[in-house]
């Protein structure tokens, strides 16, 4: 018998306008859809780029509307970065993890209030008004997942998943990658633990992020320069349930790190 692996597709979703708050995302996606002959059909997983989530939401601060604190200033100081960036950075976050000056290139990693751990509390100033603008995290990425797929239900009377991706650098790796930092109507996590592999070894370590890896991949076809922020993955058999992108963030009891 011959093994034919199934094939999952990745359509990015293009002629989505510039974003602005409270724009209705199900129905730009749907008539953008719609102009590219694609369906969005029961089972679709529908990839939201962060970046327009936030915009949609309001999560976006002017930076000469903000007054840096003295502790602002010190850490700017210190990393060689804009004060009123540094203050929104900290309006953001739980703790700081890190910080330290390479070259030229000031370093604050924490957690931000969402509970994860990356730089600048994922505050990013690209592709939002020449810098003058900066976009911060949904305040629930997973909430915000929700209401997205209730979204596409109430519209089109299809059940899709929704997963919102973030750009991150990673330790002890080179280059940024995709990461869910919101999930709705899938478990993002495939445990593997008391099966059996193929050759019949007993697992017992092997979690999956697959929804990490969802985001990843549909992250080839976003690209940075090339206007794709949401994109359908159709054909990957997922496990309904889950309570959002939130179980991925481990647990500082299990933490070697913290």
């Amino acid at each position: 018998m011959s093994f034919h692996p199934k094939t999952i597709s990745i359509i990015p979703i293009i002629g989505i306008p510039e974003i602005k708050p409270g724009d209705d995302l199900v129905r730009l996606v749907t008539e953008a859809a719609f102009k590219q002959d694609i369906s969005i059909t029961n089972g679709d997983l529908v990839v939201f780029a962060q970046k327009i989530i936030s915009k949609a939401e309001g999560r976006v601060v002017k930076l000469s509307d903000v007054s840096p604190s003295p502790f602002a200033v010190q850490i700017a100081s210190e990393l060689n970065k804009d004060p009123q960036f540094v203050e929104v950075i900290l309006g953001e976050t739980k703790r700081i993890v890190k910080m330290d000056r390479k070259l030229d290139r000031g370093m604050l990693i924490v957690e931000s209030k969402q509970g994860i751990i990356c730089a600048n509390a994922g505050i990013d100033a690209s592709n939002v008004s020449g810098g003058e603008m900066v976009t911060l995290l949904p305040i629930d990425p997973d909430e915000s997942a929700k209401k997205l797929a209730e979204g596409f239900k109430e519209k089109l009377g299809v059940e899709v998943l929704v997963i919102i991706t973030d750009t991150v650098g990673r330790p002890w790796r080179e280059g940024l990658t995709e990461i869910a930092i919101g999930c709705w109507g899938m478990k993002p996590l495939k445990d593997y633990r008391g099966h059996s592999d193929s050759k019949g070894y007993k697992l017992s370590a092997t979690l999956l992020a697959v929804a990490d890896e969802i985001a990843g991949a549909a992250g080839l076809v976003m690209g940075k320069n090339d206007s794709v922020p949401v994109v359908i993955v159709r054909g990957y058999t997922y496990e309904p349930g889950g309570v959002g992108a939130r179980e991925l963030i481990r647990k500082p009891e299990d933490d070697l790190f913290r």
